[in-house]
C-alpha cells in the first residue's frame, strides 16, 4: 500500500488502512459484557388498528427475559418525536407532530411499523419467539401517495391531522409568480416525480444501549452522522437530560441522511436497558432496513416557468408535494420545505417566484433527509422546465441559461426567497464546462450514433445548492499536544465515509507546518459543541475550527516558549513544530513544550452557509430496441471554493454522481395502491446502481473561494447528486424528444424507455 502520510497527497486516505484490514469498528463491533439481544415484531400490513398483542408463548420461550409492546411505550410516556422544523407555514400555521410512540400502540401505519420488542439471551432465540408474538389487526384502507393522501375522501392516518396535511408551507410572491405567469409570452410546464429512494448504506442499521445505574446515564453505541444531533433527539424523546445519554461510535459505513434520526428502536432499547441492567443489542437486517430505515426524496412537483418572447425568465411556480410517510422524521420536513425554498431561483436571476409546498402523511416508511436534502429536488425540477422551455422555443439550451444566469457583479446577490448567493461566476463555469465536454461537436457525436442505430442525447444542468447550516451556533475543535510530538484533534462531526482524518489532518498539519502522520483525529470523544456531518458542511464548519485551533495552538505555544527561552513572546518565531527565538540559535518543540503536561486549546467559530456551484454535462446513448441507456460521456466543472485534498473531492463526486444515475436510471421504492404492501423489500427487487452504471467521470474545479469561512471551502458532499440526476435526464429526454416523445420522468428503466418510443412511433404512424 502506498504510504498513507505525505504531506500533500493525493493517494490513499489516512483511515484507509484501518478500513480495508478490516480493523474498523461499526455499530455491530461494539460488543458489551452480559449483553441481551433485541428482534422486533414488525406490522405486516400497512394501516390497521391493533386489536391485541399476545405474547403469552412468546414470553415462556427459552432465554427470553421480556418482551414489551406499546402498552410499555406509552406507560414510559415515549411518544414525542424530534422534528426541527420550527418555523410558521402558510398563515402562521405550524407543522402538526402527531405523536409517535416507540411501539406503535392501537394502530400500525406502515408495513415494517414496530409494535414489540422481544429481548432474549440469544439473537437466534429473540428472533424464534418473535414469531410467537400474536397481534390481533383491524385492517384500515391504505393510501401511498402523496396526492391520493390530501385528495378528498382518503383514509386518515392520525386525527391530529386532517386530510393528512402534517405542514402547508410556502415561499416567494404568489400574486407577483401568478401575475407573471398570466403575462408572459411563453409558459412551460412539468409535472415531475423525484421518486422515493431506499438509502441503503453499506452498514446495517445497529444499536447497544448499556444504563449505568450509579449514574442514572445511557451509553448509546450506534451508527450515528454525529453524536451532538443523536443525543438531542434521544434526550427530546424520553426527557432524559442531554448529559446523561453519551454516544459512541468510531466508523460509520455510509450514511446519505438516513443516520441522522434517533430512531424509535433505540428508545425502547434505553427502556430496556434501565429495567433488564444489562446492555441491549440489536442489529438490523436488510429487509428491515428496507421497511424501517428513513426513505429519500418522494415529491410530486408541478412546474410552471415564465418566459417573455427572447427567452428571458420572468416567473417560476411551484405546487410541490411532498410524501412524509406514516409519521415526521426528524429532518424530512425541513428537507422538503425550507431547504428547496434556499434555492429556488436555481442559479437564474427570476424576478418572481413562488412555492406552496404541502407535506402529506402516508402508509409508508417515514421520508427524511436523503443527499442533498430537497436541493436534488428543486435543481431536477428547475433544470428540467429550462431545458423544456428550450426546447419549445428552439433556443441552445446553454444559451437559454446563458442569458439568464444571476450576472458576476450581482454578487452577493439575494434572491427573491431571502436567500443570499455569495460570490461565483456562473458564466466562467459554464464555458470551461462547454469547451470541457466538447458541447459544439456534439451534432457529430449524434451522427455516428445514429449510423450504429442509437439514439444519443446531450444533457446540461448548472446547479447551485446551500450548504453549511446546522443546527448547533457554533462548531468547536479541541486540540492537544503531547510530549510525544503528537497532535490529538477532538472534533464532534462524524465521518461516514467521507475521510475526515484525512482532511481534517492535513489542515492541522498544513497550519502547523508538522508531518500528516503526528495528527490524530478524535471524533466524538470529548462533549464539544458542534454540528453533526450533513449538508456537505463538516470541512466548511469543524474543518475551519481545525485551522483555527491551530492557530490558536501557536499562539499558545508561543506564551509558553518565550517563558522556557527567557524572552518576550514578540521574540518567538515558530515554523515546523519548532520555536526560537529571533537571532539566537535557542529552540524548544511543541513536544517538548508539552513535556509536563500537555498543552491545550480549544477554538469554535459560526460559518456562515456557502453556496457550491457547477455545471454537468452528460451524454446518453439509447438502443431504441431495447430501451437501455448507456452514459456515454459524463463531464463535471464544480466551484467548490477551495480544495484541501483532490482524491477526496473526486470520490465525493463519483460517489454522489453514481447515486443520481441509480435514482435516474432504477432505484424505486414501490408500493401495492391497494394493499400498502411494500413491493421492493429487497435487492432482487430494488435496483441499485452497479460499477458499469457510470463511465469515467471526468472533473475540473473552477473554484471561487468561500468568504463565509476560515478556509475559503463550500462543500462538494452532494454537489454530484444535484446535478446528476437534472443533467441525465436532460440527455434521456433530448435523445427521445426527436421522435416525438413528451416528457418522461424518473426512473428511466429500459421498459419505460422502450414503452415512450413505441408509443410515440404509433403515434406518428
Amino acid at each position: 500500500m502506498a504510504d498513507t502520510h505525505a504531506p500533500h497527497h493525493h493517494g490513499n486516505r489516512v483511515e484507509d488502512r484501518r478500513l480495508v484490514t478490516g480493523t474498523g469498528k461499526y455499530a455491530a463491533d461494539w460488543s458489551l459484557p452480559g449483553q441481551l439481544y433485541a428482534c422486533f415484531v414488525r406490522s405486516d400490513r400497512a394501516h390497521a388498528e391493533i386489536v391485541s398483542v399476545n405474547a403469552e408463548q412468546a414470553r415462556k420461550y427459552p432465554g427470553v427475559k421480556r418482551v414489551y409492546t406499546g402498552e410499555d411505550a406509552l406507560a414510559a410516556g415515549y411518544t414525542k418525536y424530534f422534528v426541527i422544523v420550527s418555523y410558521p407555514g402558510r398563515g402562521g400555521k405550524h407543522i402538526i407532530k402527531p405523536p409517535r410512540p416507540v411501539l406503535a400502540a392501537r394502530k400500525v401505519r406502515h408495513v415494517g411499523d414496530a409494535l414489540a420488542m422481544v429481548v432474549a439471551d440469544t439473537a437466534v432465540a429473540a428472533q424464534d419467539a418473535a414469531e410467537l408474538v400474536e397481534v390481533e389487526y383491524r385492517d384500515l384502507p391504505a393510501v401511498v401517495s402523496a396526492e391520493q393522501a390530501l385528495a378528498p375522501g382518503a383514509p386518515q392516518l392520525h386525527e391530529e391531522a386532517p386530510g393528512n396535511l402534517a405542514f402547508d408551507f410556502e415561499s416567494g410572491n404568489e400574486e407577483a409568480a401568478g401575475a407573471a405567469i398570466a403575462q408572459a409570452a411563453h409558459v412551460t410546464r412539468l409535472k415531475l416525480e423525484v421518486s422515493r429512494v431506499a438509502p441503503s448504506p453499506m452498514e446495517l442499521r445497529g444499536c447497544t444501549v448499556r444504563y449505568d445505574a450509579a449514574d442514572g446515564t445511557y451509553h448509546v453505541h450506534v451508527c450515528i452522522q454525529g453524536i451532538n444531533m443523536m443525543r438531542k433527539q434521544l434526550a427530546a424523546i424520553t426527557d432524559v437530560p442531554e448529559d446523561r445519554i453519551v454516544v459512541h461510535a468510531q466508523d460509520i459505513g455510509g450514511s446519505f441522511g438516513q443516520r441522522s434520526a434517533a430512531y424509535p428502536e433505540y428508545v425502547a432499547q434505553m427502556m430496556a436497558a434501565k429495567e433488564l441492567g444489562r446492555p441491549i443489542r440489536w442489529i438490523s437486517t436488510r429487509a428491515e432496513g428496507f421497511a424501517s430505515d428513513t426513505h429519500g426524496r418522494a415529491n410530486t412537483v408541478t412546474g410552471e416557468l415564465a418566459l417573455d418572447r427572447g427567452g428571458k425568465l420572468l416567473g417560476l411556480r411551484l405546487d410541490w408535494i411532498s410524501d412524509m410517510g406514516g409519521y415526521l422524521s426528524a429532518t424530512g420536513s425541513a428537507s422538503h420545505t425550507r431547504n428547496p425554498s434556499t434555492c429556488m431561483t436555481g442559479v437564474y436571476r427570476i424576478p418572481a417566484l413562488y412555492g406552496r409546498f404541502r407535506l402529506a402523511f402516508t402508509n409508508t416508511v417515514p421520508v427524511a433527509a436523503y443527499r442533498g436534502a430537497g436541493r436534488p429536488d428543486m435543481a431536477y425540477v428547475i433544470e428540467r422546465l429550462v431545458s423544456q422551455a428550450a426546447a419549445e422555443l428552439k433556443i441552445d439550451p446553454a444559451e437559454l441559461r446563458r442569458r439568464n444566469f444571476i450576472p458576476k457583479e450581482a454578487f452577493p446577490y439575494k434572491t427573491p426567497t431571502g436567500s443570499t448567493y455569495e460570490a461565483t461566476d456562473l458564466h466562467g463555469v459554464l464555458e470551461r464546462a462547454l469547451k470541457f465536454a466538447d458541447w459544439k461537436s456534439f451534432p457529430a457525436r449524434r451522427r455516428r450514433s445514429e449510423k450504429a442505430g442509437k439514439l444519443r442525447g446531450l444533457g446540461i444542468a448548472t446547479v447551485i445548492e446551500n450548504t453549511g447550516a446546522g443546527l448547533f451556533p457554533k462548531d468547536q475543535v479541541e486540540i492537544e499536544a503531547t510530549s510525544a510530538g503528537g497532535i490529538d484533534v477532538y472534533t464532534v462531526s462524524q465521518s461516514q465515509g467521507q475521510g475526515h482524518e484525512t482532511s481534517f489532518g492535513m489542515i492541522v498539519a498544513q497550519t502547523l507546518g508538522v508531518p500528516l502522520e503526528r495528527v490524530r483525529i478524535r471524533q466524538g470523544v470529548k462533549p464539544l459543541i458542534g454540528n453533526h456531518t450533513g449538508g456537505s458542511r463538516s470541512t466548511a464548519g469543524a474543518g475551519s475550527a481545525c485551522k483555527l485551533a491551530a492557530l490558536k495552538l501557536i499562539q499558545q505555544g508561543k506564551s509558553l516558549a518565550a517563558e522556557r527561552l527567557e524572552v518576550e513572546p514578540s521574540q518567538v518565531e515558530y515554523a515546523g513544530g519548532v520555536f526560537h527565538t529571533r537571532g539566537s540559535k535557542r529552540k524548544v518543540t511543541l513536544g517538548e513544550l508539552a513535556g509536563k503536561k500537555p498543552i491545550n486549546v480549544m477554538a469554535e467559530g459560526t460559518f456562515g452557509p456557502t453556496f457550491p456551484n457547477g455545471c454537468h454535462i452528460t451524454e446518453v446513448e439509447i438502443d431504441p430496441a431495447t430501451g437501455v441507456t448507456r452514459i456515454v460521456a459524463y463531464n463535471a466543472v464544480d466551484d467548490c471554493g477551495n480544495v484541501i485534498n483532490h482524491t477526496i473531492v473526486e470520490g465525493q463526486v463519483h460517489g454522489a454522481v453514481t447515486q443520481g444515475a441509480g435514482q435516474i436510471f432504477g432505484e424505486q421504492v414501490v408500493y401495492d395502491r391497494e394493499t400498502g404492501q411494500l413491493l421492493t423489500g429487497s435487492f432482487m427487487d430494488y435496483c441499485m446502481p452497479r460499477a458499469g452504471l457510470v463511465p469515467h467521470v471526468r472533473m475540473q474545479d473552477y473554484p471561487v473561494p468561500s468568504v463565509s469561512n476560515a478556509l475559503g471551502v463550500k462543500g462538494v458532499g452532494e454537489s454530484g447528486c444535484t446535478a446528476s440526476i437534472p443533467s441525465l435526464a436532460n440527455a434521456v429526454m433530448d435523445a427521445l424528444r426527436p421522435l416525438g416523445v413528451p416528457p418522461v420522468d424518473m426512473p428511466f428503466t429500459p421498459a419505460r424507455v422502450w414503452h415512450a418510443i413505441s408509443s410515440a412511433k404509433q403515434k406518428s404512424q
